[in-house]
């Protein structure tokens, strides 16, 4: 099990780059090899992993180096979006919210930039 764990909470676009900066200064800081992250967006922030959205390389980057991108099935409902609409890296939940509670529960620090 990887010492360090976190989970990055991304639910407005306008974030987007910020969460990602996060989560490369993260494994920065801490080591690929000891730190596991997951960045789950729900809302409006689910646009910044999309296909159409600015931010394609940087989450195929940082997924390479081990982090799980997953998006809210409720969110993608709400907005008329098709789960073909995000690059591969990225997973579909049931709910983002349950994702960040199932984290927590299990011992994840819990960052919203």
């Amino acid at each position: 099990m990887k010492k360090y764990r976190a989970v990055i909470h991304l639910t407005e676009m306008e974030r987007a780059n910020l969460a990602l900066n996060n989560v490369a200064n993260l494994l920065n800081d801490l080591g690929e090899e000891e730190t596991e992250v997951e960045v789950v967006a729900n809302s409006e922030g689910v646009r910044a992993l999309s296909k159409a959205g600015p931010f394609v390389e940087r989450i195929g980057e940082l997924a390479r180096r081990g982090t799980r991108f997953v998006v809210c099935a409720r969110s993608l409902a709400a907005l008329g979006m098709k789960e073909e609409e995000f690059v591969e890296e990225v997973e579909v939940v049931p709910t983002g919210t349950g994702e960040l509670v199932k984290r927590e529960t299990e011992g994840w620090a819990y960052v919203r930039p």
